[in-house]
Formats: C-alpha cells, sequence, structure tokens
C-alpha cells in the first residue's frame, strides 16, 4: 500500500512536469491557477463520466454499500493525507506515510468486521424468512 501511494505521488509530479513542459512548448503561458482550472475541471469530468455509469450500475443492482464504501475510502484516503500535511504545516507531528498507511489499513479491516458481522446478520434473517415461509 506504501509502494502504491508513492507511485500515486511520482506519477502525479511526472504529470505535472509535463504539463508545465507543455505549456512552455506551446507558449501558452498559463499561470498555476489557469492550468489548475483547466486540469482540475477536465479531471473532475472525465471522473464523472466513468463513475456515474458504474454507479448508476451498482445502484440498480442494489449494491449500495458498494457505493457508500467507495465514496468513504475516497474521503478517508483525502482526510488522512490532509492530516499527515497539516501535521508537517503546523509542526505538530511528523509527516510520514506509514501514518497514512495505517489509518487507511485500520479503516479497511474494521470494514471488513463490519461486512462480516453484516453477512451473519442477513444470512439469519434470509434463513428465518425461509422458515417462516415454509409454516
Amino acid at each position: 500500500m506504501q509502494q502504491f501511494l508513492y507511485d500515486i505521488i511520482l506519477f502525479i509530479s511526472r504529470m505535472h512536469d509535463r504539463l508545465l513542459t507543455l505549456n512552455d512548448s506551446f507558449e501558452l503561458y498559463l499561470d498555476d491557477k489557469q492550468l489548475h482550472f483547466l486540469v482540475i475541471g477536465l479531471l473532475g469530468m472525465a471522473l464523472i463520466l466513468v463513475i456515474h455509469p458504474l454507479f448508476t450500475f451498482l445502484a440498480r443492482r442494489n449494491h449500495t454499500l458498494v457505493i457508500s464504501w467507495l465514496y468513504v475510502f475516497t474521503v478517508i484516503l483525502v482526510l488522512t493525507f490532509a492530516i499527515e500535511i497539516g501535521q508537517f504545516v503546523s509542526g505538530t507531528g511528523s509527516m510520514e506515510m506509514g501514518d497514512i498507511v495505517s489509518g487507511v489499513t485500520g479503516f479497511l479491516l474494521m470494514f471488513c468486521v463490519f461486512a462480516l458481522i453484516r453477512a451473519v446478520i442477513r444470512g439469519f434473517a434470509g434463513l428465518f424468512r425461509k422458515l417462516d415461509e415454509r409454516r
């Protein structure tokens, strides 16, 4: 997980450098705010074009827990990075990738426990429904 997060950061850094090179090569002279406006706007629309059909598909098949998990996982990633950056900026702690990995792992483990308990409860509920239908 730690290597995956480092790879994402490295990819973003390389894309940033490439965009700056393209900006200079085509003599567009876009400043940082204009580039952010264009890149984040286009990225957001690309994500909408992918995620909306996926969530619609999942919702039609009554997989709302998957939608909730994807949303919460995304928020957890953003929140853990924000906490670490905040610690670095404020000097209240050290900014470590291990803290991010640990926090995300905690969420994944707790969600697995939740999903297991939910599956057992749903399994018993279905069993009792079948037994009740036979009467």
